[in-house]
């Protein structure tokens, strides 16, 4: 199909629809749209959406033109329907929905068959989810890495020193309340109430980018690339044999581009792995030194560690009494609930592990971020 002239032409048709809408498009970005199509899968409407969205559209007033064109080019949907059976490409609840449009009630003796071949990736979508990333393909980590891109992080917030005004504070406002009472000659203004202002906790991703992790560390990284965009106070950091600090690198707008940097940064990528020595590396140049203090420190890695346990065990509780909480992210774990840590690795730094989570496919990563934001 991806050679066929006539599939191009309608590529083409529908770039000519969006510009009758008014959108500027020029022959270049039509080009570059039967590219990507052509690296995708054209029978999939999900890859047909976001390859049109990403190439053809720059500007956030044209989505909502570019929608309304796609549904009625592609399904034959009016742009002003309101038939519930269909239901439109948007994003929910901090992740990405998917089309899930009938062609036609089915009729007696027909089955659900019916539907829309293009827009069945509703179902896929859930079974990736629910997928470890150890045994997924190219092509399919290729497309949870374009769903997780969507998702939206909150980072942990918490107590500061200082208050601010609030109508439904638990502090008297003493001066803000004798001030409106001047101004009204003594008589009484009413009351004003104080309350702790709320900042955001810094939040530190240390990974594991050894060989045992190779299956998970690339999918990890990229999450870790949504949190360093959600909030300013996030740092992340790599390790294999040594600690290398990589939030820089991440201050890129493709993810593709900032995890490719990152992975050049890091001279260690699947190589050994030496737990203890690294996180003593960031206990001593960065948790001192103000890095960790407070903040929730994210490990994600297996637990396999060549190296003495004794430093591991002492870093660890050096690093425990330094942070607000430890996150250990063990892809090992997966959706076993009793999990048990067997690793000698993981059982050295069990005592000072606040939180195991899993982290092995996409379903638990939005667990951990719908999770953050009560990590108080």
């Amino acid at each position: 199909m991806r050679d066929d002239a006539s599939f191009i032409d309608l590529l083409v048709d529908f770039g000519q629809e969006l510009r009758q809408a008014d959108v500027v498009i020029g022959s270049g970005e039509i080009t570059t749209y039967c590219t990507a199509v052509a690296a995708l899968n054209p029978s999939d409407i999900l890859d047909l959406y976001w390859a049109g969205r990403s190439t053809l559209i720059t500007r956030r007033d044209q989505i909502a033109i570019y929608n309304d064109v796609f549904r009625q080019f592609f399904l034959d949907v009016p742009a002003a329907s309101e038939d519930p059976r269909i239901t439109a490409i948007k994003t929910a609840s901090g992740t990405m929905s998917v089309l899930q449009v009938p062609l036609s009630e089915p009729q007696d003796g027909e089955s659900e068959e019916q539907e829309a071949k293009l827009g069945l990736m509703s179902s896929t979508s859930e079974v990736w989810r629910n997928k470890s990333f150890a045994v997924c393909t190219p092509e399919e980590l290729s497309s949870l890495r374009r769903i997780m891109a969507q998702v939206r992080l909150t980072p942990p917030r918490r107590q500061s020193r200082r208050s601010l005004s609030s109508r439904k504070g638990s502090r008297f406002n003493v001066r803000q309340t004798v001030r409106g009472s001047m101004r009204m000659h003594g008589e009484p203004a009413g009351l004003f109430w104080l309350e702790r202002k709320r900042k955001i906790r810094p939040l530190v991703f240390i990974l594991d980018v050894s060989g045992s992790m190779s299956d998970y560390s690339r999918n990890l990284l990229q999450f870790a690339y949504c949190a360093k965009r959600a909030a300013d106070h996030v740092e992340v950091f790599c390790f294999g044999t040594r600690l290398t600090r990589i939030t820089r690198s991440l201050d890129r707008r493709r993810p593709d581009d900032a995890i490719n940097l990152a992975a050049k940064t890091v001279f260690d990528w699947d190589g050994g792995t030496r737990i203890g020595d690294s996180l003593h590396s960031f206990v001593r140049d960065y948790g001192r030194r103000g890095t960790s203090r407070g903040a929730i420190v994210v490990i994600c890695s297996d637990g396999l560690d060549r190296g003495d346990p004794a430093v591991l065990s002492n870093a660890m509780e050096r690093l425990s009494r330094l942070c607000h909480r430890i996150i250990w992210m063990n892809p090992h774990k997966g959706d076993d609930s009793n999990y048990q840590p067997n690793s000698l690795g993981m059982m050295v730094a069990a005592p000072h592990i606040d939180l195991i989570v899993s982290g092995h496919n996409l379903r638990s990563l939005e667990e951990f971020a719908a999770m953050l934001p009560e990590l108080r």
